[in-house]
This record gives C-alpha cells, structure tokens and sequence, in this order.
C-alpha cells in the first residue's frame, strides 16, 4: 500500500511497535512526523527514510496547543501511547485516557481523514486490574471524540526489543528459577510487532476499518509456562520452574513497585492482569481481515533476538534443557 505524499503522524513512534511502523509507513512514500517528548531519541529513526522524510517533533499531549502543533495538516493520526506501569509522572489515566482523548478530539477537529488508536487485548471497563480499565476509557474516549477511528487490541507483542522474551531471557542468566505466576496455565497469543506494523498500515489506507475494532494475535496459542520453556531452550539455560501463588505473586508486586528509580519488573496490578488469558474473543476481526495472511510464530523470530543471551555464542553444543519444577 503507498502512501506517497500523504503526511501520518504517530504518536509514541520512538516506542517498540512505533520503530517498526516508522520503516514500514516510510517504505510506503509517507513523510512522517514522530510526535513523541523526547525527539532525539527518534533520531535514529530518520535514516530509515529519505532526508526530511521522517520528521522527530516534540509534544506534550497534556496541551492542546501542543497537539494541534503536531497533528495539523496530517492526513493520518495514529496513537501508539501506552504504558505498563505508572512511571515519570505519568498514571494510566494520563496515558491511556487523557491523551488519547485529547489527540482524537484535535485530529477531528483539524479535519484529520484516519485516526487508528492502539490499544490492548483485556481492555475492560468491568476489569480488575487498572490498566484494563484505563485501556477501556481510553477506547470510549477516542470513539466519542472520532467516531470512525479505528481501534487494534494486539495481544503480548514480541520481537528484537519487546519487554517479554527479553526480561525473562536475562532473568535467567542471574536467577536459579523462573517465576510461574498463579501456576503458569495464563493463555497467551504472542503477536509479532512487524506484524501488528503491517496490520496498522493496512488499517489506516483500508475504509472498512473505519469504526471497527480489531483484535491482534498470532497464529498459535500458549501457556506462560510454555513460553518460559521456549525462553529458556532458545537460551540454552536448565532452570526451574517455579509456581508462584497468587496471594505471593501481589506481595513480591507490592514491594517492588516501591522500590525507587528503577522499572518494577512486576507490579500488583499486572498480577491482576494475569490472572485473565490475553488471547482473541474470537468475535472480533483480526489480522487476517487488516491483511496479514501469515503471521509470524514464537519459535521462527524468537531464536532470532534471544541469541544474544547464549553463553559462549551460538554455536557453543547444545544442552539439553530441562526446565523442571522441583518436586
């Protein structure tokens, strides 16, 4: 699909999914401006295009001024701010619902043709866990500002950068054991991110994706447990397997969000969020209605990235891999 002199603006575009979006909109013929609060940590995404190709702006998406700056004379806005957990002055209700409130009431009234809007797969206004609900508010606020914006809930996004093979992968080289929170048995549809990228242009240049949600997974369903053991055989690490209880689970959540400047790698309110499958309803179009036929599986891409993480290289001998839970 081109885009050829079409002006798209992304907000977050430096983030994960954002850089991989960012080469493919810039493939297309599109100029791009990345509105994002720090713009030269987008810098490095302007060789992916031809010079002023892809443009970092900064923005502040608690102004409006600010935004209407960004998003002016844009033909696409789409909106890749998000959060796992309340960090730098900002909460939920900051990311999830303020500013994209905010970006789709200005895109509408800037005359703006698409707004796409990403959000999550367990978005729910009934939720337990507070990300759930924001993501939910986020969704109703951008469809009552910009009722033909078009929403993507992707399941765990995985890829070179993604916050999960990765974490996991170098919690096992310092760690004896795995955590199993609640046992393990969560359901998980990983989604690669250069397919949830391929699914957010499609979406944008497709008229019948006007109004629609979508639900993003990939082509195979997993356990926790499953993708720990595929973690740890792409490592090449004999580890155990621990099940961790959830009562535990929300105490160890607990304490180390509290700990000062550094990123909790787990909080209670993503206990909360696992203890619901993060997998498609099934009910709802997919990758396959936004153009993406084949999507990518864990165990083609994953070997790919968690190479780094093989002691020796990786063309040490394997060892077999255990990855038992203690009797």
């Amino acid at each position: 699909m081109s885009y050829r002199n079409r002006v798209i603006t992304v907000f977050g575009g430096s983030g994960f999914i954002g850089r991989h979006l960012i080469r493919r909109l810039a493939r297309s013929g599109a100029v791009v401006r990345i509105a994002t609060r720090h713009p030269s940590k987008a810098a490095f995404l302007k060789t992916a295009g031809a010079v002023g190709q892809i443009v970092p702006l900064a923005v502040d998406v608690r102004r409006d001024d600010s935004v209407a700056r960004v998003i002016r004379e844009s033909d696409v806005v789409i909106n890749l701010i998000g959060i796992l957990h309340p960090q730098g002055g900002w909460d939920f209700a900051t990311a999830h619902v303020d500013a994209p409130a905010r970006i789709a009431l200005v895109a509408k009234a800037e005359g703006v043709e698409r707004l796409i809007h990403v959000s999550a797969i367990g978005a729910d206004a009934n939720g337990t866990a507070e990300y759930a609900r924001s993501k939910a508010a986020g969704e109703q606020a951008v469809l009552d500002a910009f009722p033909e914006a078009t929403i993507l809930r992707p399941s765990i996004v995985f890829g070179p950068e993604d916050q999960f093979f990765n974490r996991f992968a170098a919690m096992a080289q310092v760690s004896p054991f795995l955590p199993l929170i609640g046992g393990g048995k969560t359901r998980f549809q990983p989604v690669y991110v250069g397919d949830v990228a391929e699914a957010i242009a499609n979406a944008a240049g497709d008229p019948a994706s006007k109004g629609r949600t979508y639900e993003l997974g990939g082509p195979k369903v997993y356990s926790f447990e499953e993708l720990m053991r595929i973690t740890l055989r792409e490592i090449r690490r004999n580890r155990w397997l621990v099940p961790v209880p959830w009562n535990m689970a929300e105490s160890l959540g607990g304490l180390l969000e509290k700990i000062p400047l550094i990123a909790p790698p787990l909080t209670r309110d993503q206990v909360e969020l696992l203890r619901r499958d993060n997998v498609p309803s099934g009910t709802l179009p997919g990758l396959a209605d936004l153009g993406v036929a084949q999507p990518t599986m864990v165990e083609v891409m994953v070997p790919t990235y968690l190479v780094r993480f093989i002691v020796g290289g990786t063309y040490t001998t394997t060892r077999k891999i255990r990855g038992q839970v203690p009797e």
